[in-house]
Parts: structure tokens; sequence; C-alpha cells
């Protein structure tokens, strides 16, 4: 098996501007944060993001990165709505499109089985509808059983992306990675719904310890479908990576409540170890 491992500026050096790119996560838990932090060092912009989004997407949002940006919500799970994605989005930084939660993930179905869509019932008789004029209808070629009607389903298009990233509890050199959390959100879905995908994870270890005190079910990610990854100890920071750690709501609070340009003067200026040590310092200040 190949080795896999790189840098997060290595991940970086292989996206480009206009990518189209997913992230993997749910609202502020377990995103890929350090890779955000490095994508937003870079010069690389014209984004088309497509995310469960939290932070990453506030970030991004705030830093002008995003052309376009594909969502069933942005939240920050314990404050509801992200403040810096809504900003920009209330200037009309970014072009929107926003479909229910069960439309996004069979989206990623449809580009994870390389189909041009999958007909859903979600979103019919809603203001998705309304909201994606660019949404089409199907009718089933299948006659219901028992009333002959023939229905009319959602064809949610495919979610195909040019690159994703995701974060992992764990990961071996050859791209096996691992959640050890409640839920696996759908990172899965991400990785093969993508031509390249890379997976940052708190720990790499030897494949055999992979499975020595977890159940194989845990094993979310399958090496085929993954590019590249990266070692991030506390790279979910500040969304939660549950069982490693939990959400920083005190350093949420203050992401939430400072202007984009402080917030990335004092945290996003250097490499990840400088932010590491940022965070450290605040810490610090605040408990004086």
């Amino acid at each position: 098996m190949s080795d896999k491992t790189m840098s997060a500026q290595d991940v970086v050096g292989r996206l480009e501007s206009g990518m189209t790119l997913g992230i993997g996560g749910w609202g502020s838990r377990r995103k890929p944060m350090a890779l955000v932090r490095a994508l937003l060092r870079s010069g690389i912009t014209d984004l088309t993001v497509v995310a469960y989004g939290g932070p990453d997407v506030g970030l991004l949002a705030a830093a002008g990165r995003i052309r376009k940006l594909v969502t069933a919500f942005a939240t920050l799970d314990s404050i509801p709505l992200e403040p810096h994605y809504r900003a920009a989005r209330e200037r009309g930084a970014f072009e929107l499109t926003e479909v229910d939660e069960a439309m996004f993930m069979w989206g990623l179905h449809a580009a994870a089985n390389r189909l041009p869509f999958l007909p859903v019932r979600a979103g019919i008789g809603s203001d998705v509808m309304r909201v994606n004029p660019g949404l089409r209808t199907v009718t089933s070629p299948y006659p219901d059983p028992s009333s002959g009607a023939r229905e009319e389903l959602v064809a949610m298009p495919a979610l195909r992306l040019d690159a994703a990233l995701v974060h992992m509890n764990r990961a071996d050199r050859a791209g096996n990675g691992q959640y050890l959390g409640p839920d696996p959100y759908f990172d899965d879905l991400f990785c093969e719904a993508a031509d390249t995908a890379y997976v940052s994870c708190e720990r790499i270890v030897d494949t055999a310890e992979l499975t020595k005190e977890a159940a194989p079910q845990t094993l979310l990610l399958q090496r085929p479908s993954v590019t590249g990854v990266v070692e991030t100890p506390n790279g979910a920071h500040f969304t939660s990576c549950a069982p490693d750690y939990g959400r920083d709501e005190a350093f949420q609070k203050l992401y939430a409540t400072t202007p984009y340009e402080e917030f990335a003067g004092r945290f996003l200026a250097g490499d990840e170890h400088a932010y590491q040590s940022a965070v450290q310092a605040w810490r610090k200040e605040r408990d004086q």
C-alpha cells in the first residue's frame, strides 16, 4: 500500500482557484479546520463550496473566497446562525444554492455513484423548489401498486466535487480513515463524490491499530477514495472532534463576535503552529 501522508501545505498546493470544493463535517462538528486555515493562507479563491456549513463556510465567506455556496444550512450549532456567513450573504458576496438536508445527501450519493441525479421526495411542496428554479422534477416510470398513480419526484442533481476535505479521528498512511464519535456525518460520501480527497486526522496510526480497540464499522473511509492524509492534532479546533475533544465554546463565541479582519490578524496570520500558539495565549489572557 502506498504512503499517502502529506502536509496541509501539500494539500493546498494541489488545489486551484475556481474549483468545486466539498468540506465534510456538520455545522460546528468535526470540520477539517486546519486544512481550511491552510487554504485561507493561500491565494486560492473563486471557489464553489459544497458543505453542511459551519465555521469553514463562515471563514471562507468572510475572506471573500467563495463564488458559490451549495448547502443545507450554515450554523455553529450552539450559535444557531453562522454570523460571518450571514454578513457575507447579506452583502451579496456569493451565489447561494440552498437545498433540504436530505436532498444534499442524495446529491452526494448521486455523485459518488457517478449518476447525473437521483429522484427524491424531499423538496416537493416546499419553497426549496421556488428558490431553486433550476431544479427539475421527474415522473416515476412505475405506477404505485395500490393507486396506479405515477409519483412526481425531485431530480436532485449530482454534487460532483473536484476535491474534498474531511477530518477523522484516526487514519493510516494508506488513507483508511476512522471516526470514533457518535456520528459519521457524510464524510465518506464527500470523498467518493470527489476527484481527489484529502483527510486530516488527529493521529496517524498503523493499520492494525485501527480495529484494535474499535469496531470495524468505524472505518468510514476506504483508501481507494482517499488521495492524501495529513496528521493535524487538534485539527478540528474550534469545532468538536468527539471523543478526542468537544467544541471550544468560549473560543467559538470569540470567533462569532469578532470582526473577521481582527480575528484573522490575530489567529490566521501564521502557520498552524502559530494558530495553536495564539489560541493558547488567548486562553492564558482569558484566565488571568
